[in-house]
């Protein structure tokens, strides 16, 4: 996992290399078996874990200190779509939470009513060992029950009207889907 520094002023050095840290710690943590939730794929015995309110989403308490760490110092991409379409329940009444630890991810936003992932792809995500793992990663959330919906940080910056007509539509043909639309719980 890796940040883009988008802080260019004073101290983005230091900033850089403490995102540098935490991703490392990050990677570190991913691969230390105590702290798989659920364990592993392909482990005998172990049966598909779906996403739901009685185990909380699959929310990994393990993750939320890295969550709190990226949530401090989130892209420009994501802070944008933040502000200006996911914040306090902007988007159709839907609530969404940011830098949410799922499984062995903190993904970059959640809807738990929608089951919906919104993930903000940077440069980085250009490289194909990010891509294998974007992969990995997508059928991972998508065979806990959710759907994985990717932007890119040019897509936000600059087009955020587009993006949010997207995820708009999106929402309209979840709800369709489902015979009524769902009621949004209050504070998500």
């Amino acid at each position: 996992m890796v940040r883009e520094d988008t802080n260019h002023g004073e101290g983005s050095i230091s900033n850089s290399i403490l995102i540098i840290l935490i991703d490392l710690e990050f990677e570190l943590l991913t691969y230390h078996k105590s702290y798989l939730y659920p364990p592993q794929a392909g482990v005998r015995g172990l049966e598909k874990m779906e996403a739901n309110k009685d185990n909380l989403h699959l929310y990994n308490t393990r993750l939320q200190p890295f969550a709190n760490a990226l949530r401090k110092r989130m892209t420009k991409a994501e802070a944008c779509l933040w502000k200006f379409a996911l914040r306090a329940s902007q988007l159709k009444g839907y609530p969404f939470r940011r830098q949410r630890p799922v499984l062995n991810y903190i993904t970059d936003f959640m809807c738990k009513d929608l089951m919906l992932i919104i993930e903000v792809d940077g440069i980085t995500h250009q490289d194909e060992k990010v891509i294998a793992n974007d992969k990995r990663r997508q059928a991972d959330l998508e065979n806990a029950g959710f759907t994985v919906l990717r932007f890119t940080d040019n897509q936000v910056l600059k087009s955020m009207t587009g993006v949010i007509a997207e995820l708009e539509e999106w929402i309209e043909n979840y709800e369709a889907s489902k015979g009524h639309p769902p009621t949004p719980a209050s504070g998500g």
